[in-house]
C-alpha cells in the first residue's frame, strides 16, 4: 500500500544524490516534496507537520552538511524519523497466568472476525491454544463465519447463539478456557457503523467479566485518515492496548498506519497482510520503515521463506542446481512454494534493490508472468517438464495452444530456462563446497526474478 510514498520518496533521494554537496536550499525543497508525498499518501497533517519539522532540523545540521555522502545521511535521518513515528514494535501481553484474553473491538467491516481466526492460527503456531469465542450476538452470520474459519484452522469455538448476552458469552468461555486448558481466549465481539452508547456499554460489561489482557482495536487501513478518528473515538471510551490494521495489502495510501500511533499514542501489534488465514504480520517499525523506503525487508522475507518452504525440499534441489539437473518440473515446485508466500510484488518488494529495478513496470506485471510460466509448464507432459530437449517446435506449438499463450512466449521461457540451467552448472563448477552452494541459490532467485518481470 506504500507503493506511490516509496516512488515519491526516492524519487527525492535521486534528486538529493545529484546535488553532490547540499545547501540549506537543498535540503529545504526535499522537504517540501516530503511533506507533499505525505500528505498525499493520507498522513495526518499534524504528523506531517512535527516529522518534517524533525527530519529538516537534523538534515541542515553538521551530521549532514560536513558528511561526504550527504544524500545517503539524509535517508539515514528520514528512516530513524518514520522509525520514530511509527513507535516501538509490542508484542502480545501473554504473562501471567493463562488463560490470556485477547478481546477484539471496531466498527462493523473492518475484519473482525476474520481477524480473530488469523490471530488464533498465529498463537498456536507460537505455542498456545487458543479458543475463539464468538461474542457478537447481532450477527448470525458473523457467529457462523467463526464457526467455519475455526473449522479450517482446527481451533475451537464457544458459541451460546443470539439471546446469550456477550457477557455472559465470555463468562462461560472463561470458565471452558480454564476447564479444558486453553491458554488463550480471543474474543470477537459486535461492532456497528459508528460509535456509539450502547456498543460502548455492552463492550465495558464484557471487559469487567473477562478481564483481557489485549483489547485490540481492529481497523481498515482503506478507509485513511477515518481509521485514525475511530481509533480516537474508542480509545476514549475503552482502555485498548493495540491497533490491529486489516487490508494493508489494498490500494490504501498507507497514511493511517503513520498516523496512528502518534495521534493516539497506541501501539500497533499486527498487520493483515491478505485475504488468506496466515497472512498476518507482528508490526515491526522498523522492517515497514526499510519498505517504505525502498530498502526492502529481508528479514520478514527470510521469515515467509521458512514458514512457506520445505527445507528438506531446499536441501535436494540445491543439490540438482549443483549437477545442472534442475527441470521443469521442480521449477513448478518452486514456483507453488513461492507462491504461498504471498503476492509476488509484495515478495520483490522485500529484496533490496528490487523497486527500482521494476521502476515504470505494471503493478501487475510479474503476477501476470508468473501467472502465464505456470500456465505453460502446466501444459507440458510429465516427460516434457522432466526432459526440457525434447521440446521440439510441435510440442512446443501444442504448448502454446492449451497454456492460452503464444509460441514466443513459450520460446522466451525455454530459452530463459536453458540459460539459468548453464548459469546454475557454471556456478557450481566455479565456486565448489559450501560457497558454491550459496552462489547457487542466488542465481536461482536472480532466474526466478527475471521471469517473473
Amino acid at each position: 500500500m506504500f507503493e506511490t510514498l516509496s516512488e515519491k520518496l526516492q524519487n527525492v533521494f535521486d534528486n538529493l544524490a545529484r546535488q553532490g554537496k547540499l545547501s540549506e536550499a537543498d535540503v529545504n525543497a526535499a522537504m517540501r516534496e516530503v511533506r507533499l508525498a505525505l500528505l498525499e499518501a493520507d498522513v495526518n497533517f499534524k504528523v506531517v507537520k512535527d516529522f518534517v519539522a524533525r527530519v529538516k532540523e537534523r538534515a541542515i545540521g553538521a551530521e549532514v552538511m560536513n558528511s561526504l555522502t550527504p544524500a545517503q545521511q539524509v535517508v539515514k535521518i528520514v528512516n530513524e524519523e518514520l522509525i520514530e513515528t511509527l513507535g516501538e514494535a509490542a508484542p502480545l501481553n501473554t504473562s501471567g497466568a493463562p488463560p490470556h484474553v485477547i478481546m477484539l473491538v471496531g466498527l462493523q467491516g473492518a475484519g473482525k472476525t476474520t481477524m480473530a481466526a488469523k490471530l488464533a492460527l498465529r498463537m498456536r503456531k507460537d505455542g498456545q491454544r487458543p479458543l475463539l469465542v464468538a461474542a457478537d450476538i447481532y450477527r448470525p452470520a458473523a457467529i457462523k463465519q467463526l464457526q467455519i474459519l475455526g473449522e479450517q484452522i482446527d481451533v475451537p469455538v464457544h458459541s451460546e447463539g443470539t439471546e446469550t448476552p456477550a457477557s455472559t458469552i465470555a463468562k462461560n468461555s472463561l470458565k471452558l478456557a480454564r476447564e479444558k486448558a486453553y491458554t488463550a481466549v480471543i474474543l470477537d465481539t459486535a461492532g456497528r457503523l459508528q460509535i456509539d452508547d450502547q456498543m460502548m456499554q455492552e463492550l465495558e460489561q464484557v471487559r469487567m467479566v473477562s478481564r483481557p489482557a489485549e483489547i485490540l482495536l481492529v481497523v481498515d487501513a482503506m478507509t485513511g485518515q477515518e481509521a485514525v478518528t475511530v481509533a480516537q473515538g474508542f480509545n476514549e471510551r475503552v482502555p485498548i492496548t493495540g491497533l490491529v490494521m486489516t487490508k494493508i495489502d489494498g490500494d490504501a495510501r498507507g497514511g493511517a498506519a503513520l498516523s496512528v500511533r502518534q495521534v493516539t499514542g497506541v501501539p500497533i501489534k499486527f498487520l493483515g497482510t491478505g485475504e488468506k488465514l496466515p497472512d498476518i504480520e507482528p508490526f515491526q517499525p522498523d522492517r515497514l520503515a526499510s519498505r517504505i523506503l525502498g530498502m526492502g525487508d529481508v528479514l520478514t522475507l527470510i521469515e515467509r521463506a521458512q514458514e512457506n518452504m520445505d527445507m528438506d525440499d531446499a536441501a535436494n534441489l540445491e543439490k540438482k542446481l549443483q549437477e545442472g539437473d534442475f527441470n521443469f518440473e521442480d521449477f513448478l515446485d518452486q514456483l507453488k512454494q513461492i507462491k504461498r508466500m504471498g503476492p509476488i510484488g509484495d515478495i520483490l518488494s522485500m529484496i533490496p534493490g528490487a523497486g527500482k529495478m521494476m521502476k515504470g513496470m505494471d503493478a501487475n506485471m510479474a503476477e501476470d508472468n508468473l501467472k502465464r510460466t505456470e500456465a505453460i509448464i502446466n501444459s507440458m507432459t510429465l516427460e516434457e517438464r522432466r526432459r526440457p530437449d525434447v521440446l521440439n517446435a510441435s510440442r512446443r506449438r501444442r504448448i502454446a495452444t492449451g497454456s492460452g499463450t503464444k509460441v514466443e512466449d513459450v520460446n522466451a521461457l525455454v530459452k530463459q530456462f536453458r540459460d539459468m540451467q548453464k548459469m546454475m552448472k557454471q556456478m557450481g563448477i566455479m565456486g565448489g563446497g559450501r560457497k558454491g552452494k550459496r552462489r547457487g541459490r542466488r542465481g536461482n532467485m536472480g532466474g526466478l526474478m527475471d521471469m517473473f518481470g
